[in-house]
């Protein structure tokens, strides 16, 4: 397929996947239950950390954790005290445990404290057209306070080759300014052009078939040259095509 047919064809998928209906089966639904900045960002971060696996079990998941924080996730972070955080420990998913949980949210407070917020940590280090070194340092950040070691591993390092799927995808929806109702795009200090598609085995394995991708694994190598296969199709909105290549391998099983 050449460039402009290739183009013309995800652009097409991009159109049919991303509107409305994409929310009713993704847990982007569960940040779109809230109206304001800081609650749509917690909801959205900790929804991500946990999407993998089963999507239905991620967004039952997602769903416990806003019921755990009152529905309420900002006021939740920034007020809680120490035994509020005891009803969290009984919570799994898959890896991430309640202890997790309870690191997430006292590091969260942390971030809302000491440093303005998810937004402001992770534009801090964003370079021109990547923010990969930025979510390597918002890492660090992240765990400044005291933390379990076992929970830094739920915390994707891209300058230790990690693809960080989870983060690219929670950047995306706090980025992207889609008309469409889908991504929030709530985040204006950061561009879309500074996004990398959240590549997962979905979109690995489209984008392969589709000459988008030659690397094998999945890791920090095969997002950039997927990233710069994106860019050379929209410069502006390379990530608009996660939603051609997961919905060709979620609902096509292209």
């Amino acid at each position: 397929m050449k460039k402009a047919e290739l183009k013309a064809f995800l652009d097409a998928k991009v159109v049919q996947y991303n509107n409305p209906k994409f929310i009713e089966s993704d847990p982007i639904q569960i940040p779109h239950q809230f109206n304001t900045k800081q609650d749509i960002e917690i909801a959205g971060f900790l929804t991500a950390t946990i999407a993998w696996g089963n999507r239905k079990s991620i967004i039952n998941n997602a769903s416990r954790l806003m019921e755990l924080m009152n529905h309420a996730p900002y006021d939740f972070v920034l007020n809680h005290q120490e035994t509020d955080l005891d009803k969290f420990l009984p919570f799994v998913h898959r890896t991430f445990n309640g202890d997790d949980c309870v690191q997430f949210i006292k590091s969260l407070q942390h971030l809302y404290k000491h440093h303005n917020g998810l937004e402001a940590v992770f534009a801090k280090h964003a370079e021109k057209d990547s923010l990969q070194k930025s979510i390597s340092h918002f890492k660090t950040t992240f765990f400044e306070v005291d933390h379990l070691a076992r929970t830094k591993k739920h915390v994707s390092d891209p300058l230790k080759n990690s693809a960080a799927k989870r983060i690219n995808m929670f950047l995306r929806w706090m980025v992207r300014n889609d008309k469409t109702g889908v991504d929030f795009g709530i985040w204006n200090s950061l561009s879309p052009s500074q996004l990398s598609c959240p590549l997962d085995v979905h979109s690995g394995n489209v984008a392969r078939k589709l000459g988008l991708l030659k690397r094998k694994q999945n890791d920090a190598k095969a997002l950039l040259e997927l990233d710069t296969a994106l860019r050379k199709l929209d410069a502006k909105d390379p990530v608009k095509y996660d939603f051609a290549l997961f919905g060709l391998g979620v609902f096509e099983g292209f």
